[in-house]
């Protein structure tokens, strides 16, 4: 199954010079130093919670949220929240545009992503997914049973797991269609009447005389490429975080209803966000 989404052919959006290495040098040295102080500190910390928290981590994802907060703004991108993070037992969804989404929707909550299992293994990535603390499930539908179990453990323990539903990311001007599996662990007896899901909605507004889809990473674009660019940038945007009201799971009546009034309300703000605040088009002069 193809879970990439292809769209048109993304923008020459490199900027390039002397200027430019020097950005990348000061962002991209500053933001692995934020990580690796991060890290320091909470490896050691999680040591501690583990035997006496077990799957609940009341401290480490505090350190979590303020390294994404850090990254943020030593790379110069500012994001503003509206809304607030639901309080209770339940999971987040969101639109997904871009690999920033992982720094952005962590400075915004102290959440843990649900991710593809392949993510466990990429260098570097792969390490720091799994010492926050990401769910990672296999793309199989022969293993839905244990995922929904793992679902439930997470949950139980009162983690809040936010997973992309369109299944891939995009040029960051679209919400695409949400599929439905995932929504299915929440509708067990023991958890169903415990649960919401808040829906949010992210969009980035790329800076001035910039291609609109600035920020998105699609289709076959290399995670390094699209890196490089971004740190290379003059001058950043802002990206949006909309919390909107949280869905009680058993206001629906299965997985298929929650999931189209959870995209209902993503796909709506995240025009009126566009709407109210145009995406910058064009190429840079």
């Amino acid at each position: 199954m193809n879970m990439t989404w292809d769209g048109a052919p993304p923008p020459d959006h490199v900027v390039r010079g002397p200027a430019a290495a020097l950005r990348v040098l000061w962002r991209g040295v500053g933001i692995i130093l934020i990580i690796v102080i991060g890290l320091a500190l909470l490896l050691p910390l999680r040591l501690i919670e583990r035997p006496f928290f077990g799957l609940a981590r009341p401290w480490t994802p505090w350190i979590t949220q303020v390294v994404c907060r850090l990254s943020l703004f030593w790379l110069g991108l500012s994001y503003i929240r509206s809304g607030k993070p639901m309080k209770g037992r339940g999971a987040i969804v969101a639109n997904h545009s871009s690999w920033l989404d992982i720094f952005v929707l962590n400075a915004a909550d102290r959440i843990y992503f649900v991710s593809k299992s392949e993510v466990a293994s990429w260098p570097g990535i792969g390490t720091l997914a799994r010492a926050t603390g990401t769910l990672f499930i296999a793309r199989d539908p022969r293993a839905a049973k244990v995922q929904t179990e793992l679902f439930q453990e997470r949950l139980l323990a009162s983690q809040r797991l936010l997973f992309f539903p369109e299944g891939t990311s995009t040029d960051g001007l679209r919400v695409l269609p949400f599929k439905t599996t995932l929504f299915a662990s929440f509708f067990a007896e023991d958890l169903r009447p415990h649960l919401s899901v808040q829906p949010v909605t992210v969009v980035y507004h790329a800076p001035k005389v910039r291609d609109a889809r600035t920020y998105g990473w699609w289709g076959d674009m290399e995670f390094g490429t699209h890196l490089l660019a971004t740190l290379a940038l003059p001058r950043h945007g802002r990206v949006e975080v909309i919390y909107h009201a949280p869905l009680p799971v058993s206001d629906f009546a299965d997985r298929k209803a929650l999931a189209a009034a959870a995209e209902a309300v993503v796909r709506a703000n995240h025009a009126l966000a566009a709407d109210e605040h145009p995406i910058n088009d064009g190429a840079e002069v």
